[in-house]
Order: structure tokens, then C-alpha cells, then sequence
């Protein structure tokens, strides 16, 4: 026998109950962050959010150093100023492809020996490319840091590449982009949207290439993209866990040291035009989806480009409105109206060029991509025009810098926000000032910030994924 509808009244008091419940659980949570922060953000042993301490060498090479002696291991990391939007016109997807070939080899490390050389002492390795970096890193003992050094030093100057390797390399390729891409629903829509978004500004490309291109790239455009950018000039090499820089600074010397550097460091030559401020609808129908998805993209200011001083005020902004279950459009849509399973916000905004603030959601049983829209839409409304409380915002602005807290002893994370900090055009006197340019952010600058990116003014891409049978 059917059950029979909830009345409004007591659909309320349930909806009214779990919002209770959540905070609940959620209180003892925040405050052991809130406490956790205070105690160590407020430190006098810190001197700054890191404490991390850098040098450059002869040939130009940066290098940071971030101590950690809890156990005797590293993170290294080295990092390429270089990523898919700086791509030559037609050649889309090299950058990633040529961080598949650094793996083939040099005339002193044989083709697909790199990692085994790495598992063998012990580590483990990886590489990922973006559109603004590309990074390679290790994670290893203290003992064998000196090792993956070496190895790294020497791929940044000696690569080799036989035909017969691009060839099979560019294969893996493709087939990782039909895998992941092309037999993706999300990722398809997610190409059409960055289309629409950017239109003319390289950020449009997929990092991984458009097939047809990525199926033309040869040998030779992975050797002059290597020659044009692969050099110690156009890198950082950040290292995190059980050395000092007392003793990494001979390693460093008597490695990449050696490297010499390119003729002038490579330029960024990129289109920074935007099309004119529109909001382009993108729908999509898939026979492979199951539960449908909204979500909006909306150019923003970087830390390098547009409004830049806000910055912090967009990820508070951003932890505000989206970043958890204590956020707005957690409560409004998913525990009090019930009309989404999920809904959030993003802030990118750490890019060479300008960064995106994107508003998401999944439908709730009974409802449509159509009115999660309509719900995101109405609360951003409202804190449009109500604007944001001072606890809410102090609330934001703890939870983000408690994050902080918790990564200090991954010195993988560590290294990686560094990294990415500082290949994407930051000073490290930025990264280490962060929770302090967070706590200065008032109620009038995250308020700026929202209508920075929630306005007629603002270009923005949305799209909505569809099961096939949706009409």
C-alpha cells in the first residue's frame, strides 16, 4: 500500500529537525578546529604559515625548502611554469603528453626505468599536468633524496625520445582521453562549458587535447616544446619533510646546479581576450547518467589578474556559500528545502591568468536540475541583497585557516600548495602570509566579492547533465 504524502506542516518539523541534528554534529567538530587554529596559528615558534626558506642558484633554478622531522622522509617535487594553455595553436594536449615522455628516458637512465629505480630505493612517484604547470614529484626516504635529485636533474636537461616511444606514448594517451573524457558524461559537458566559458582564451583547450589534434602530435613537437620550456629557469623544485636547507643546498648545487640555463626564460604568450559578459546555457542528455547535475562557472579574478585584492574575500566567499555542510546552500537546499542531495560552491583563483567561481548541485528525488538552478539562483539573491552576518564570516574565515593546520604535517600537501603557488606567478612571502590576509577580510569585502562574480557583468558558462529519457 502507497505511503501517503507528508503534510507540509510535518515534512517542515522533520526538515526543521535534521538542520538541528546537522549542527549538532557538526558543533564539537568546529570548535576542536576553532581551538586547534588558535592554539597553533597564534604559535610564537611560527613565524609564518610554513616557514618555509628558499634559495636560487646560478642557472636560476628556485628551490624551497619546508622542514618537517616527525619521520625520515621527503616529498620532491619540481615544478614546470608551463601548461596546457600555453600550448602552440593546433597543438593541444602536448604539455600532457610530454609529461607521459619524461618518463622514457635519458642516455644514463633507460626508457621506463625512472620509476622502477624509484620503487626499487623504496619511494613512489607521479606526475600531473595543468593548464597553467606541469609537476613531477617523489615521495621518499631521507637517505635516497640525493638519488631522485640526480634523476630528476638529469631528465630536465637529457631527455631522449625515440619515435617508436611518442608513438606508443601518444596511443596511452588517447586511449586515457576516450576512458576518461569521451566515455564521461560530466567530462564532456564539462569540455562544452569551458568552450562556451572562454570561448577565444586558451583555458577553452581540455589539459589532456582535442582527439583529433592529440592524435597528430609527433616526436618533433614534444622535443621543441621540451627545448622551449623544460629548463632551470622555468622551474621550482620544492622539497618538504626531513632535510634543512643547510643540507639541501649542496645537494641542490651539486645536482640541478649543473643544469644550465635556458638563453632567457620562456615567455607566456597567451590571448587574454574575453568574449563579451553572457551567460551560456549548455544541456546535455546521456544514456549513461543516472542522476542529473547542475552547475554554473562564472569568470573571476585571479590572484594575477582582474580585481586581485580579492582574493581571500572570494574563498571566503566561496567557504560561505558552498564549502560544506554548514554552508548556505548546503542548509537552504539539501537540509531544509530538501530539494538537492547535494550542493556546494568553488573558488579557483590560483591561476596565471583569471580564475572561476563555480555553484553546483544534484536534484533530490522528485525534483529537476531546473529547481536546484532556481534554488542556487534564489540564494545567491538573497545574499545579494540581505548581504552576509560578521559571525558567519568569522566562522568561514576559522574553517579556512584551520585546513591549514591539518596540512602542515602532509608534506605532500604542503609542497603541493607551495608549488602550485608559486608556478602560478605568487612570491612565497604570499603563501606564508594567507591566514593573515584571510583574518582581514570583512563583511564589505566579501560582499564586493559577490558581486564581482554574480553579476550582469560577469561571463558564465552553466551546464545541466540529464539522464536520456529526460524531457
Amino acid at each position: 500500500m502507497p505511503r501517503p504524502p507528508r503534510s507540509p506542516s510535518r515534512s517542515r518539523a522533520i526538515a526543521a529537525s535534521r538542520a538541528v541534528e546537522a549542527r549538532a554534529r557538526l558543533g564539537l567538530a568546529v570548535t576542536a578546529l576553532m581551538v586547534l587554529t588558535l592554539l597553533v596559528l597564534l604559535s610564537p615558534a611560527r613565524a609564518g604559515t610554513f616557514d618555509a626558506e628558499s634559495f636560487t642558484l646560478d642557472n636560476g633554478l628556485q628551490v624551497v625548502v619546508v622542514e618537517n622531522h616527525r619521520v625520515p622522509v621527503v616529498t620532491h617535487m619540481v615544478w614546470y611554469k608551463v601548461g596546457a594553455a600555453d600550448e602552440p595553436p593546433g597543438k593541444s594536449g602536448i604539455a600532457h603528453l610530454l609529461e607521459h615522455l619524461m618518463f622514457k628516458g635519458t642516455e644514463s637512465i633507460p626508457p621506463g626505468a625512472f620509476s622502477k629505480i624509484i620503487a626499487r630505493n623504496g619511494g613512489r612517484d607521479n606526475a600531473f599536468t595543468s593548464s597553467d604547470y606541469t609537476g613531477y614529484y617523489q615521495n621518499i626516504a631521507r637517505d635516497r633524496l640525493e638519488l631522485v635529485m640526480e634523476m630528476e636533474a638529469d631528465r630536465m636537461a637529457n631527455l631522449r625520445l625515440a619515435e617508436d616511444d611518442v608513438l606508443t606514448e601518444r596511443a596511452v594517451v588517447i586511449e586515457e582521453r576516450l576512458s576518461r573524457t569521451e566515455n564521461e558524461p560530466s567530462a564532456l559537458l564539462g569540455e562544452r562549458l569551458d568552450q562556451a566559458l572562454w570561448v577565444v582564451h586558451p583555458y577553452k583547450n581540455p589539459i589532456i587535447g582535442w582527439a583529433h589534434e592529440l592524435a597528430a602530435l609527433t616526436r618533433q613537437d614534444a622535443l621543441d616544446f621540451y627545448d622551449r620550456f623544460y629548463a632551470p629557469n622555468n622551474a621550482i623544485v620544492v622539497v618538504a619533510g626531513a632535510v634543512t636547507v643547510d643540507e639541501l643546498r649542496p645537494i641542490a648545487e651539486r645536482t640541478y646546479g649543473r643544469v644550465p640555463a635556458a638563453p632567457e626564460t620562456p615567455a607566456r604568450e597567451r590571448v587574454l581576450d574575453l568574449p563579451p559578459p553572457a551567460d551560456v546555457t549548455v544541456t546535455m542528455h546521456h544514456p549513461q547518467v543516472a542522476q542529473a547535475t547542475w552547475w554554473r562557472r562564472s569568470i573571476a579574478p585571479s590572484r594575477n589578474v582582474g580585481e586581485m585584492d580579492l582574493y581571500p574575500a572570494l574563498q571566503v566567499l566561496g567557504e560561505i556559500l558552498g564549502g560544506g555542510p554548514v554552508s548556505r546552500l548546503y542548509e537552504r537546499l539539501v537540509v531544509e528545502d530538501g530539494v538537492a542531495v547535494s550542493a556546494g560552491a568553488h573558488y579557483r583563483g590560483r591561476a596565471v591568468d583569471f580564475g572561476t567561481f563555480s555553484v553546483y548541485g544534484s536534484p533530490a528525488e522528485g525534483h529537476t536540475a531546473a529547481q536546484v538552478g532556481d534554488a542556487i539562483d534564489g540564494e545567491i539573491a538573497r545574499l545579494l541583497a540581505d548581504g552576509v552576518t560578521a559571525e558567519e564570516v568569522e566562522s568561514a574565515k576559522r574553517r579556512l585557516r584551520a585546513s591549514v593546520v591539518f596540512t602542515r604535517d602532509n608534506v605532500f600537501g604542503v609542497a603541493r600548495i607551495i608549488g602550485s603557488a608559486l608556478a602560478t606567478g605568487a612570491t612565497l612571502e604570499q603563501v606564508e602570509r594567507w591566514p593573515e590576509d584571510i583574518a582581514a577580510v570583512t563583511p564589505d569585502d566579501v560582499m564586493a566579492a559577490a558581486r564581482a562574480v554574480f553579476t550582469e557583468n560577469t561571463s558564465s558558462a552553466t551546464g545541466v547533465l540529464l539522464p536520456a529519457t529526460s524531457s
